[in-house]
């Protein structure tokens, strides 16, 4: 589940195929279509509350209320089931395993969170940077560029997210205690730091 963005993201997965997805562009809509949509994929897919096993979920950054909102229902159930929940960096879902890509997502104010992957690895570190900072490091670099490319004055690289979650498997983390997990929010102080 991703809803930390602009895309509702929902996808059932069984021995590592997607059994039934949604990925629509949702803003501020999210938290109306999620339980209709999840609905929705388990009849699709013939699958009970007990087909479920586990959950994976991005943890931020990105939106302050949508990180919450698939947070907020993946804690729930996965408490309730008493099954394992996963999480992954939202920057990362955007780039998938891609290699030489750069994951750029609105932060407003002419910021943007941004991260540099390859392969599903993160290189360097998640951050805030200014518009002009990121379009410096793309002139610098030509990276694909994924997510709100536009920011930056760039074509954007297609994002298969319901793919993206499959393909990043290997570098997901296990939630040790669901009820401590928070979104994750780049601070602030980062956007104004003096380089």
């Amino acid at each position: 589940m991703d809803s930390s963005h602009k895309y509702l993201v929902l996808g059932l997965y069984e021995d590592n195929q997607l059994i039934a997805g949604y990925a629509k562009e949702s803003w501020k809509n999210q938290s109306e279509m999620i339980f209709p949509q999840l609905i929705a994929l388990c009849e699709q897919a013939g699958w009970k509350s007990d087909d479920i096993d586990e959950v994976v979920i991005t943890d931020g950054p990105g939106s302050y209320t949508g990180v919450r909102i698939a947070m907020s229902i993946a804690k729930v159930l996965c408490t309730i089931k008493h099954i394992p929940l996963y999480v992954l960096s939202s920057l990362q879902l955007l780039v998938g395993s891609h290699a030489h890509a750069l994951a750029v997502m609105d932060a407003r104010s002419n910021r943007a969170y941004c991260a540099r992957y390859s392969e599903g690895k993160l290189i360097g570190k998640e951050e805030i940077l200014t518009l002009e900072e990121l379009k410096q490091i793309q002139k610098d670099h030509q990276f694909a560029v994924y997510g709100d490319a536009d920011l930056i004055d760039c074509q954007a690289a297609k994002t298969d997210f319901l793919l993206n979650f499959l393909e990043l498997r290997p570098f997901v983390r296990e939630v040790k205690n669901i009820h401590t997990l928070v979104p994750r929010y780049l601070k602030e102080q980062d956007a104004y730091k003096v380089k």
